[in-house]
């Protein structure tokens, strides 16, 4: 039987022999190719910084903390999203809470955001940093986002882990003429991979130099940041903030620099699917996608709703129908508020 697999990376000889030579290099990590990398995302983004990390998550939270997240502060998101996007919030000592979705891209609602800070702000308990995610690489209502936060003055981190490649308006995703700060993903079920890793994109040197400190411990190297120690001391180096170790390697970053070269070869060949599943899913009891017209989605996802009444099946029973057929579906998202933990 063939399998239909949940996700899988694709990597060819060129992935390969890029990783390789990094192996056979003097650097593994902290070398040349990080940074190739991070110009490489920035290029197709449009945007003037990226600051490339070990993960999302760490992106996540070196962008909250960039943006000044602390005790006290509140921080919204989305309920429906992997558990990192509100857990960023938490790390920093912030509290969060979540601003329901548009029942047909399954993005933060707009409308809601809206009445929710009209609310908010009555009550003296705005936002500090609102975070939209491009459910399904699908991207969310910016505009709408951007003006509300000029309205009420928060701060925004677009999660775009499921959207690299894909367009707003007819623009990048990631350019951040809507937002502070968009996050990508390079998990290898993601759009393309670095094996692990992620990357936080900004046209703010501030917050990408603030970043940078953060993802490498608070050190510096930069003579101009670091303070003055008499002769002969020599000081190569200084811990001028306190960081994490969030770096990138090397060996990374080479892999994702050659899965570059074929990030509209991947989004292409994900439309070309989905637009086979919704013809081929047309007359089933399932709700396909929905895509806005401003949206060209980077599509690390197709879900779909079932009408259970007229499948007159429950969930489980449906999943494990597919999974025994060899087609390995999965659950996107159990609420965050749901999580035992939360």
């Amino acid at each position: 039987m063939s399998i239909i697999p949940y996700g899988r990376q694709d990597i060819n000889q060129s992935d390969i022999d890029a990783v390789a030579a990094v192996l056979r290099s003097d650097f593994l990590t902290q070398g040349p190719a990080v940074p190739v990398f991070e110009k490489a995302i920035a290029n197709s983004c449009g945007v003037q910084h990226a600051v490339a990390v070990n993960s999302a998550t760490s992106a996540l939270h070196i962008a909250c903390l960039a943006l000044g997240v602390g005790k006290g502060d509140i921080v919204w998101t989305t309920p429906i999203t992997f558990v990192a996007t509100a857990n960023c919030a938490l790390y920093c000592g912030a509290t969060v809470d979540f601003v329901d979705v548009d029942p047909r891209t399954y993005n933060l609602s707009v409308t809601n955001l809206a009445e929710k800070l009209v609310l908010a702000k009555v009550r003296g308990n705005l936002p500090k940093v609102v975070i939209p995610v491009h459910m399904c690489g699908q991207p969310c209502d910016m505009s709408g986002i951007h003006a509300l936060s000029q309205q009420f003055g928060f701060k925004i981190i677009e999660y775009a882990s499921h959207a690299i490649g894909g367009r707003y308006k007819g623009e990048p995703i990631g350019n951040c003429r809507s937002s502070d700060i968009t996050v990508f993903s390079f998990h290898p079920v993601k759009i393309i991979t670095t094996g692990e890793g992620g990357v936080a994109v900004t046209n703010d040197p501030i917050l990408a130099r603030n970043m940078r400190l953060l993802r490498s411990h608070g050190i510096t190297s930069d003579s101009a940041e670091m303070a003055r120690h008499p002769a002969p001391e020599i000081w190569n180096y200084e811990q001028i903030g306190l960081g994490f170790n969030y770096r990138m390697t090397d060996i990374h970053a080479a892999l994702g620099c050659s899965q570059m070269h074929r990030l509209i070869e991947f989004v292409t060949k994900r439309h070309v699917i989905a637009e086979r599943y919704d013809k081929l899913l047309s007359d089933l009891p399932v709700v396909t996608p929905w895509q806005h017209p401003d949206s060209y989605s980077g599509y690390h996802l197709y879900v779909i709703r079932l009408k259970l009444k007229e499948i007159n099946k429950t969930q489980r029973q449906v999943i494990d129908a597919l999974h025994a057929a060899g087609i390995l579906v999965n659950l996107h998202y159990i609420p965050v508020y749901r999580q035992p933990y939360y």
